[in-house]
């Protein structure tokens, strides 16, 4: 894999909340333009991996590589310019409550640029059609469904036009039938435009509709056990825990 290739480098990880090491030894990388999931059971760290790699957390030891830039290390101006190339949505969509849809959407605009006001507005319009929610513009968040506001995170983080996102639990909460729109939604945005996905989840459907390759993290062993294609792993894997995961079957008495 050619450097150009490769969106996201993350070296020899380790995380811990005081003396608790919650995943040491972590690495792997992250391919341009594919949809990238990391998965596994309750408590494992694939939240905190995820903050790690938006520069939200600190680690132990380790390195994350942005378009190999170091976002661990990176202060000021620089930590800004790899800031601008991502854009992040989490589990609760995050939607500032007391403005409209369409100022939602324009904060990281007038954060980020000097654009005219009309020209923000029609950014941003734009990013709600990207979403299926035009003619949502003057919706206050209370007004819509929770599917509705997952796709307005995503659209809000999609107003600097990155060309890498991190979705963090994006179906929890939603029914099966709004969960499927949300991943074919993924889908055309990461086809389309060419973003790269970094998508945290432990719904079997949406992995095996999304991701392109998955890692899976694991309590026990505080690291990966598994990396590859869901189906593969589903059928291949010599791993218990990872069997029983991909063919959801409950531990043995």
């Amino acid at each position: 894999m050619s450097e150009q290739d490769t969106v996201v480098q993350v070296e020899n990880l380790k995380a811990a909340y005081g003396g608790l090491v919650i995943f040491e030894g972590v690495s792997f990388e992250v391919k341009r333009g594919e949809v990238f999931v990391i998965l596994g059971g309750s408590g494992c760290g694939k939240s905190t991996l995820l903050k790690h790699m938006i520069g939200l957390y600190q680690p132990v030891t380790g390195r994350v590589l942005i378009e190999q830039q170091d976002i661990t290390t990176a202060q000021g101006k620089k930590r800004q310019q790899i800031l601008r190339k991502i854009g992040v949505t989490y589990q609760s969509g995050a939607l500032f409550g007391s403005m409209t849809l369409l100022e939602n959407i324009r904060l990281p605009l007038e954060e980020y640029t000097r654009l005219p006001s009309e020209a923000m507005n029609l950014i941003a319009r734009m990013k709600l059609r990207l979403v299926g929610l035009q003619g949502a513009e003057n919706r206050m968040p209370s007004q819509l469904s929770g599917g509705m506001q997952k796709r307005a995170g995503i659209a809000r983080a999609m107003a600097l036009d990155p060309a890498l996102m991190f979705l963090d639990e994006p179906s929890a909460g939603l029914d099966p039938i709004t969960s499927a729109g949300l991943d074919q939604l993924i889908l055309k945005l990461a086809r389309n435009l060419k973003i790269t996905f970094v998508v945290v989840t432990h719904e079997l459907q949406s992995i095996f509709a999304i991701a392109d390759r998955v890692i899976m993290l694991d309590r026990a062993a505080k690291g990966i056990i598994a990396t590859g294609k869901p189906a593969e792993l589903k059928k291949h894997s010599e791993h218990e825990v990872v069997r029983r995961f991909f063919n959801r079957e409950a531990e043995s008495d």
